[in-house]
């Protein structure tokens, strides 16, 4: 397979780079991020608002621009190489491919069309307390009560929820008087008001400062039954599908972060001089250097084979390139952001120093939507390497 952006591609990603660097330099990321909710509400407005990234990747039915999620993967490229804090990756790569996935038209319609125009910004509430991703460990549950239904549990690690006007919960189905048993309870996904009885929500505070997350607790919470995304009785298939995008577009993001830790020391090690040289012309940086090259490049590779799967492939097919990018990427970020704060010396080791902040993101990034041994065990028993364990739904 060859891949080359369009000409289309090619401006989108110059036209946001040029933004970003203007108006979203780490200095300007650091003062938002101590904010009560994590990100610039005006700088989010020009985003959706003036720019229309929010709706490229929704359909134009909806009011979105019609594009897929290479558009959108070159758009969470470049928000990675800046830190961006935004309820970007939480509305637009998270949030809105669920509703696409399971909506009601009548939902998609309302959600999806608000989504676009900038005017709502939602959350998925899926991790449990120890941050698993996957379906089948949800600590939440739906019970019915009459016509309507009752959800209680919680869930953790809710990316920019502080803020969101909606929330999409994912909940086990627990049918009163029904044993439970070995088979997979039914999943559903319903939606809920952060303002409405029995919502608690409390911030996290987390090692990446840059990515606000919360948790959030549902007491007895009233839930009308056209609050249920979809028709079908279990909504695993196309939850799944929709994490499997999100996990495209989060591997593009670990990428344009790796790919500027790399920009920022290399240029570092063509400055710095050490007994009357500069330190990049040293053998050992230099070998250090290419090893991050090379992780970089591959990433790259991996990250936009996957945002053409996330358009075009099959369930399955999509399933491997998502686990595949998500386990590569947030390895060569990891690698590639340690690596910079070393070659730095003292000075990258400082508060005041950006290197660690590219650290922190790519280990908590790691981690979201399932960790890269979670990803390599999911390829492998797709490849009939290994045997599925309960505990890993997909």
């Amino acid at each position: 397979m060859q891949f080359a952006f369009t000409d289309e591609q090619l401006m989108i990603r110059e036209s946001a780079r040029t933004f970003l660097d203007a108006e979203a330099a780490l200095p300007a990321v650091r003062a938002v991020s101590a904010t009560s909710f994590g990100y610039d509400a005006h700088l989010w407005q020009q985003m959706t608002q003036e720019l229309g990234w929010s709706a490229i990747a929704i359909p134009e039915v909806y009011g979105g621009a019609g594009l897929g999620f290479v558009e959108l993967a070159i758009l969470a490229h470049e928000q990675g190489r800046r830190l961006l804090p935004s309820p970007f990756f939480a509305t637009v790569c998270l949030a809105a491919p669920v509703i696409m996935q399971l909506g009601r038209e009548e939902q998609k319609a309302q959600w999806l069309s608000a989504i676009a125009g900038g005017s709502l910004k939602a959350a998925l509430a899926l991790s449990n307390q120890a941050g698993h991703a996957d379906i089948g460990r949800v600590a939440s549950t739906l019970t019915r009560s009459g016509a309507d239904w009752v959800l209680s549990g919680e869930a953790h690690f809710v990316v920019s929820a502080a803020d969101a006007d909606l929330l999409l919960v994912v909940a086990r189905v627990q049918e009163t008087g029904v044993k439970e048993t070995a088979v997979a309870p039914s999943v559903r996904v319903v939606a809920v008001s952060p303002k409405a009885s029995g919502v608690r929500l409390q911030m996290t505070e987390m090692l990446d400062v840059t990515r606000p997350m919360s948790s959030v607790a549902f007491d007895q919470v009233a839930v009308r039954a056209d609050a249920l995304l979809g028709l079908d009785v279990d909504a695993s298939a196309g939850l799944q599908r929709a994490l499997d995008q999100a996990r495209v577009v989060l591997s593009a993001e670990a990428v344009g972060g790796a790919e500027y830790s790399l920009e920022a020391v290399t240029a570092y090690v063509k400055e710095r001089v050490q007994f009357g040289r500069a330190i990049g012309s040293f053998q050992a940086i230099k070998h250090r250097l290419a090893d991050s090259m090379v992780l970089v490049e591959a990433a790259k590779s991996m990250a936009w084979y996957a945002a053409c799967a996330a358009d075009e492939s099959t369930d399955q097919d999509l399933a491997m390139a998502a686990s595949q990018a998500k386990s590569c990427c947030a390895d060569a970020f990891n690698a590639v952001a340690a690596n910079a704060i070393q070659l730095h010396g003292g000075i990258g080791f400082t508060w005041d120093h950006h290197a660690h902040l590219y650290f922190k993101r790519a280990r908590a990034s790691s981690m979201l939507l399932g960790s890269p041994a979670w990803h390599r065990e999911r390829v492998a028993c797709g490849l009939g390497l290994g045997s599925i364990s309960s505990a890993l739904q997909f």
